[in-house]
């Protein structure tokens, strides 16, 4: 059985979607403490077993490996806005590197020893040079970025003393929505760029900002690598197919390895929703990087995975999911 760390998430339940999709035998125990997800984002089956929980509850957590007899842990479970964790350090700390260690003496204690770990691309900081590949330095510039690097190396000392195999995945820019139109973005606050783009469409906001007109970029706005929820959702997949073979330790970036500015996004939401969206110039973003692309060569040679997904249908299903009435979506 394989176990799920923030499946009411955004990305960890549209990869429990695929995964059940893929595996239609197969079952799935997925934990959260609905601090940022929603029970209802898992209301598509009756072949997920849901428990509202803390990962930091060791004896809980031991308790749920025991019953499922778990194998394989996925775990997406973090705290995530760049912004906030620069203001309360302490939180992300606390969340996302203290609690994933109760969690990995959890399963050690249970000999749960194979993770697929949702990492990110702000590990690396400051590009050094792009597009950016695995062996790039890891010198985040923000508390997120230090929280995720942190439990990375957690998880290489565990694999060289107690023989655990892991992969890390780091994220590019997680976008998009399930073709279903049962999942999707629905954060609070929002704080990625294509839905606050559409809720710009939809009036629901009076205007979309950008950061910085004058970067050294093809038209002077910040170039972002976009990949769609369901192509993550895939990697995962691919990556715990590549425990079973791997021990010890790997890491690979996900992007499309293809970058979009943020005018081009907006040129982008403008023609598949037909609307006029208001855009406001502002100053640039401390510590905003001019381009930040994924090289995925190694995700598609070890994994043997691709994005699939081009910006013309991440911003089309990110828009139908848009237009959908989000009411049933609470937080518990």
């Amino acid at each position: 059985m394989k176990l799920v760390t923030g499946g009411a998430g955004y990305i960890g339940s549209h990869f429990i979607k695929r995964y059940l999709e893929t595996y239609p035998d197969e079952q799935i125990v997925t934990v959260d403490n609905l601090s940022e997800g929603h029970e209802e984002a898992l209301k598509f089956s009756d072949r997920i077993h849901f428990h509202k929980v803390d990962i930091g509850d060791r004896n809980a957590m031991k308790a749920i490996f025991k019953q499922y007899g778990v194998k394989t842990v996925i775990h997406f479970a973090a705290s995530a806005y760049v912004e906030v964790s620069q203001k309360q350090p302490e939180l992300y700390y606390q969340n996302n590197c203290i609690q994933t260690l109760h969690l990995l003496e959890a399963m050690e204690a249970c000999g749960v020893r194979e993770m697929v770990f949702s990492s990110t691309c702000a590990s690396y900081g400051t590009p050094q040079r792009v597009p950016l590949d695995e062996t790039h330095p890891q010198l985040p510039i923000n508390v997120y970025g230090v929280t995720k690097l942190m439990v990375e190396q957690a998880l290489r000392g565990y694999a060289l003393s107690k023989d655990w195999s892991y992969v890390c995945l780091r994220y590019f820019n997680a976008s998009g929505a399930d073709e279903s139109g049962l999942l999707g973005e629905c954060h609070e606050p929002e704080t990625h760029l294509i839905p606050l783009i559409l809720q710009a469409a939809l009036k629901k906001r009076a205007a979309i900002k950008i950061y910085g007109t004058d970067y050294d970029t093809t038209d002077g706005t910040c170039v972002r690598d976009y990949i769609h929820v369901n192509d993550l959702a895939d990697a995962h997949i691919k990556a715990i197919d590549y425990l079973q073979s791997h021990q010890g330790g790997e890491a690979f970036n996900l992007g499309t390895t293809t970058g979009s500015s943020v005018r081009e996004v907006i040129d982008m939401c403008k023609a598949v929703t037909g609307l006029d969206i208001p855009v406001e110039e502002a100053e640039r973003r401390s510590g905003d990087p001019a381009i930040l692309v994924a090289n995925a060569d190694k995700a598609e040679s070890m994994l043997g995975w691709k994005a699939q997904y081009d910006l013309k249908r991440i911003v089309e299903t990110a828009w139908q999911w848009e237009k959908t009435d989000k009411s049933f979506l609470t937080h518990a």
